[in-house]
């Protein structure tokens, strides 16, 4: 996947101000960008969709966009290690890592859903110039559906067969099988003994699950619930593309991303490797 200039110059200007300052304390507290947002809307009768925000308001996109990525990767872990003891929570768990890894990647790309304020903050940068334009969310449009929404549009994603509709209407889908795990009546029967699962046999799954090939993304099915291993591929997968993504662009160059692109709690666990069919891979490139 080719990665044009615009993309390029975005994500290096978004983690450029990063690699000035400690990674460790680069974190905001809970909820900082969404209050800065708020604070930045242009008040009503102005008639301006549109405000500039300040460069530490700027970077919280991007430290918004590892901390979820990151929460991603965590949530691939607990799924992991929930296979054999409780397919509904790892089915659970499963659609929250491939969400966080597709919010993630809207963040990365200057995006952030402000809940009760109902606006959809775009970010731009240039020239030295940090803008917000805050379009009002369309009547019916939800949180999970805005993010895949957002990520399916963009011209490097909307071809990529592991990102797909928020619909959940049909068989094959995310959102539809993590509806059925959560909603469905009568999931009794899926309740097996509860014993948690070793470390070297959490180590295992993950390299099965990295290591296995297939030529086309094996989308969850509501037919075929608990289809975990699918929800778990297609996790494991779009979490690889955000890392993969933030590789090819900052390199190891940025000290904020050197430290948190291998989280120590994961390291024993996963390596972010992946088996893929050659039409298949996340390779990206820079144009």
């Amino acid at each position: 996947m080719k990665i044009d200039p615009a993309l390029q110059v975005h994500i290096s200007t978004a983690f450029a101000p990063l690699n000035a300052q400690a990674a460790a304390h680069a974190f905001p507290p809970p909820a900082s960008l969404s209050r800065a947002l708020s604070n930045a809307i242009p008040a009503a009768g102005t008639g301006l969709a549109s405000a500039n925000i300040s460069r530490a308001t700027a970077n919280m996109f991007t430290t918004a966009a590892v901390d979820i990525w990151m929460r991603s990767v965590h949530s691939f872990l607990v799924s992991a290690s929930l296979t054999e003891v409780s397919p509904i929570w790892a089915s659970v768990a499963g659609y929250y890592s491939s969400h966080y890894a597709v919010r993630a990647l809207a963040h990365l790309l200057g995006f952030f859903q402000l809940f009760s304020r109902k606006r959809i903050a775009r970010l731009e940068l240039g020239g030295g110039n940090y803008v917000c334009t805050f379009n009002p969310k369309k009547a019916g449009e939800r949180e999970h559906r805005i993010y895949w929404q957002i990520v399916k549009d963009d011209r490097h994603f909307s071809a990529d067969p592991f990102f797909t509709e928020y619909n959940p209407a049909i068989d094959e889908s995310d959102v539809a099988h993590r509806d059925r795990a959560n909603y469905a009546d009568h999931l009794s029967p899926m309740f097996p003994i509860f014993r948690p699962l070793n470390a070297e046999t959490l180590r295992s799954r993950i390299d099965r699950i990295s290591e296995i090939p297939f030529t086309s993304p094996p989308i969850p099915r509501v037919s075929r619930y608990p289809d975990v291993e699918s929800v778990q591929i297609i996790a494991y997968h779009r979490l690889v593309r955000f890392r993969d993504l933030v590789d090819s662009v900052v390199g190891n160059g940025n000290r904020f991303w050197n430290v948190h692109r291998n989280p120590t709690w994961a390291r024993d666990y996963m390596d972010f490797q992946l088996t893929e069919e050659l039409e298949l891979r996340s390779q990206f490139t820079l144009q």
